[in-house]
Protein backbone atom coordinates (compact mmCIF):
# COMPACT_ATOMS: atom_id res chain seq x y z
CA UNK A 1 0.00 0.00 0.00
CA UNK A 2 1.23 3.43 -1.13
CA UNK A 3 2.73 5.50 2.37
CA UNK A 4 0.05 8.53 2.65
CA UNK A 5 2.03 11.79 3.92
CA UNK A 6 0.52 13.97 5.74
CA UNK A 7 0.27 17.16 4.32
CA UNK A 8 -1.86 20.56 4.44
CA UNK A 9 -5.24 19.45 2.40
CA UNK A 10 -7.78 21.95 1.39
CA UNK A 11 -11.38 22.48 1.59
CA UNK A 12 -13.33 19.81 -0.72
CA UNK A 13 -15.61 23.21 -1.33
CA UNK A 14 -11.67 25.04 -3.27
CA UNK A 15 -11.63 21.45 -4.94
CA UNK A 16 -15.32 21.79 -6.33
CA UNK A 17 -14.87 25.78 -6.65
CA UNK A 18 -12.00 25.03 -9.12
CA UNK A 19 -13.73 21.76 -11.03
CA UNK A 20 -16.87 23.84 -11.34
CA UNK A 21 -14.53 26.88 -12.71
CA UNK A 22 -13.15 24.48 -15.50
CA UNK A 23 -16.12 22.54 -16.51
CA UNK A 24 -18.91 25.03 -15.87
CA UNK A 25 -22.52 24.16 -14.62
CA UNK A 26 -22.41 20.03 -13.36
CA UNK A 27 -25.14 17.60 -11.57
CA UNK A 28 -24.23 17.50 -8.13
CA UNK A 29 -23.47 13.66 -8.90
CA UNK A 30 -21.37 14.34 -11.16
CA UNK A 31 -19.39 16.90 -8.44
CA UNK A 32 -19.08 14.41 -6.32
CA UNK A 33 -17.39 11.81 -8.64
CA UNK A 34 -15.20 14.02 -9.46
CA UNK A 35 -14.06 15.10 -6.40
CA UNK A 36 -13.83 11.46 -5.19
CA UNK A 37 -11.59 10.86 -8.08
CA UNK A 38 -9.35 13.55 -7.11
CA UNK A 39 -9.02 12.98 -3.71
CA UNK A 40 -8.21 9.13 -4.70
CA UNK A 41 -5.49 10.35 -7.08
CA UNK A 42 -3.76 12.76 -5.63
CA UNK A 43 -3.25 9.69 -2.61
CA UNK A 44 -1.74 8.10 -5.03
CA UNK A 45 -0.09 10.60 -7.27
CA UNK A 46 1.18 12.86 -4.53
CA UNK A 47 0.73 10.59 -1.27
CA UNK A 48 -1.05 12.70 0.60
CA UNK A 49 -5.29 13.78 0.72
CA UNK A 50 -5.93 16.52 -1.18
CA UNK A 51 -9.33 17.54 0.98
CA UNK A 52 -9.64 16.64 4.88
CA UNK A 53 -13.42 15.91 4.71
CA UNK A 54 -14.65 12.76 4.31
CA UNK A 55 -15.79 10.41 2.05
CA UNK A 56 -19.30 8.23 2.84
CA UNK A 57 -20.02 4.94 0.90
CA UNK A 58 -23.99 5.73 0.28
CA UNK A 59 -26.11 3.82 -2.10
CA UNK A 60 -25.65 6.26 -5.24
CA UNK A 61 -21.63 5.83 -4.50
CA UNK A 62 -19.16 8.26 -3.34
CA UNK A 63 -20.51 11.54 -1.09
CA UNK A 64 -18.52 13.62 0.80
CA UNK A 65 -21.77 14.91 2.96
CA UNK A 66 -20.34 18.40 3.73
CA UNK A 67 -20.87 19.21 0.15
CA UNK A 68 -24.24 17.20 -0.50
CA UNK A 69 -25.70 19.49 2.44
CA UNK A 70 -24.24 22.49 0.79
CA UNK A 71 -25.71 21.68 -2.30
CA UNK A 72 -28.88 19.71 -0.96
CA UNK A 73 -31.87 20.07 -3.10
CA UNK A 74 -29.80 21.24 -5.86
CA UNK A 75 -29.59 19.08 -9.47
CA UNK A 76 -27.32 21.33 -11.11
CA UNK A 77 -25.09 24.03 -9.75
CA UNK A 78 -22.22 26.41 -11.23
CA UNK A 79 -20.77 27.93 -8.00
CA UNK A 80 -20.00 26.67 -4.65
CA UNK A 81 -19.89 30.00 -2.54
CA UNK A 82 -17.39 28.84 -0.02
CA UNK A 83 -14.90 27.58 -2.37
CA UNK A 84 -11.07 29.63 -2.71
CA UNK A 85 -9.41 28.59 -5.56
CA UNK A 86 -6.19 30.25 -4.77
CA UNK A 87 -6.22 28.30 -1.99
CA UNK A 88 -4.83 24.92 -4.26
CA UNK A 89 -1.14 24.80 -4.93
CA UNK A 90 0.30 23.65 -8.30
CA UNK A 91 0.57 20.34 -7.51
CA UNK A 92 -2.89 19.80 -6.18
CA UNK A 93 -4.28 22.00 -9.34
CA UNK A 94 -1.68 19.75 -11.78
CA UNK A 95 -3.57 16.82 -9.85
CA UNK A 96 -7.18 18.31 -10.22
CA UNK A 97 -6.27 18.54 -13.93
CA UNK A 98 -4.79 15.28 -14.68
CA UNK A 99 -8.52 14.02 -13.23
CA UNK A 100 -10.78 15.94 -15.21
CA UNK A 101 -8.94 15.31 -18.45
CA UNK A 102 -9.58 11.52 -17.98
CA UNK A 103 -13.28 11.66 -16.20
CA UNK A 104 -14.24 15.17 -16.95
CA UNK A 105 -16.31 14.38 -20.04
CA UNK A 106 -17.70 11.46 -18.89
CA UNK A 107 -21.44 11.48 -18.25
CA UNK A 108 -23.04 11.78 -14.44
CA UNK A 109 -24.28 7.66 -14.55
CA UNK A 110 -21.28 6.62 -15.96
CA UNK A 111 -18.83 7.88 -12.97
CA UNK A 112 -21.38 6.49 -11.14
CA UNK A 113 -21.90 3.26 -12.08
CA UNK A 114 -17.64 2.88 -12.20
CA UNK A 115 -17.42 3.82 -8.72
CA UNK A 116 -20.06 0.70 -8.14
CA UNK A 117 -17.73 -1.37 -10.10
CA UNK A 118 -14.36 -0.38 -7.93
CA UNK A 119 -13.17 -1.66 -4.59
CA UNK A 120 -12.92 0.96 -2.40
CA UNK A 121 -17.10 1.73 -2.66
CA UNK A 122 -18.09 -2.12 -2.66
CA UNK A 123 -15.87 -2.78 0.21
CA UNK A 124 -17.06 0.20 2.50
CA UNK A 125 -20.63 -1.35 1.86
CA UNK A 126 -20.38 -4.54 2.12
CA UNK A 127 -22.85 -6.16 3.94
CA UNK A 128 -25.84 -3.63 2.77
CA UNK A 129 -27.85 -4.44 0.13
CA UNK A 130 -27.43 -2.15 -3.00
CA UNK A 131 -30.09 0.42 -2.39
CA UNK A 132 -29.86 0.18 1.69
CA UNK A 133 -28.84 3.71 3.15
CA UNK A 134 -25.70 3.74 4.68
CA UNK A 135 -22.71 6.39 6.17
CA UNK A 136 -19.61 4.15 5.72
CA UNK A 137 -16.32 5.99 5.01
CA UNK A 138 -14.30 4.74 2.41
CA UNK A 139 -10.89 5.23 3.86
CA UNK A 140 -7.81 7.01 1.85
CA UNK A 141 -5.91 4.05 3.16
CA UNK A 142 -8.77 1.89 0.93
CA UNK A 143 -8.44 4.69 -2.35
CA UNK A 144 -4.63 5.15 -2.02
CA UNK A 145 -4.57 0.81 -2.14
CA UNK A 146 -6.82 0.56 -4.75
CA UNK A 147 -6.09 3.07 -7.27
CA UNK A 148 -2.34 3.07 -6.68
CA UNK A 149 -2.57 -0.74 -7.49
CA UNK A 150 -4.58 0.05 -10.73
CA UNK A 151 -2.19 -0.86 -14.07
CA UNK A 152 -1.01 2.13 -15.99
CA UNK A 153 -3.59 3.16 -18.55
CA UNK A 154 -2.61 3.42 -22.00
Amino acid sequence: MPKIKKGTPVSVFDVAEFILQKCGPLTTMKLQKLVYYCQAWSLVWDEKPLFSEKILAWANGPVVYELFKHFQGQYEVSKTERGNVVALKPKQIETICGVLNYYGKKPSQWLSDLTHMEDPWKNARKGLKDDQRGSQEITQASLADYYGGLPPSK
